[in-house]
C-alpha cells in the first residue's frame, strides 16, 4: 500500500499571476515581479485585492488587454493604432472623449467581426439541431 504524497501548492511566475490578474506587471510592486504567486495566493488577492492592487485595476496602467477591451477594440487595432505602450485609465477616457477615426474605424470592424462571429455560431447551433434531428429520425425508424 502506498502512502498518498503530500498536496504541494501549485505556483506560477509573476507574469502568469498578473496575466490573470489583468495587471500590467512591470506596474507591479517589486516583490510580487521577483517572487513566485501559489495558486492560493492568486485566489486570495481575487478575493480581497490589496491595495496596490485595486488600484492598478483602477488607474492603472493596464496591459494591452485590457486597453483593447475598455476601447471596445482588438489588440490587433491597437497595434494598427500605434499604440504599443500601456495606459492609464485616464489615457484611455481621453481617447474616449476624442473619438479619433481610427477609434471609430476599429470599433465598427470590431463590431463586424462579432457579428460574423454570431453569425456562424447561430449557422452552427442550426446544423447540430437539424443532424440531431436526423440522427432522431433514423433512430425511430429502427
Amino acid at each position: 500500500m502506498t502512502t498518498p504524497k503530500p498536496k504541494t501548492s501549485q505556483t506560477m511566475k509573476p507574469a502568469t499571476a498578473a496575466k490573470k490578474l489583468g495587471i500590467y506587471l512591470a506596474a507591479t510592486p517589486a516583490e510580487f515581479q521577483a517572487g513566485v504567486v501559489s495558486r492560493d495566493e492568486l485566489n486570495a488577492m481575487q478575493a480581497e485585492p490589496p491595495q496596490w492592487l485595486a488600484d492598478l485595476r483602477r488607474n492603472g496602467p493596464h496591459p494591452r488587454q485590457v486597453v483593447a477591451s475598455r476601447l471596445g477594440i482588438s489588440v490587433t487595432g491597437l497595434n494598427r493604432a500605434g499604440i504599443t505602450e500601456a495606459l492609464t485609465s485616464e489615457q484611455i477616457d481621453a481617447l474616449r472623449e476624442e473619438d479619433p477615426e481610427w477609434l471609430r474605424r476599429e470599433r465598427a470592424l470590431q463590431a463586424d467581426v462579432r457579428k460574423e462571429a454570431q453569425r456562424a455560431k447561430d449557422a452552427a447551433d442550426k446544423a447540430a439541431k437539424v443532424k440531431a434531428e436526423r440522427a432522431a429520425g433514423k433512430s425511430r425508424r429502427k
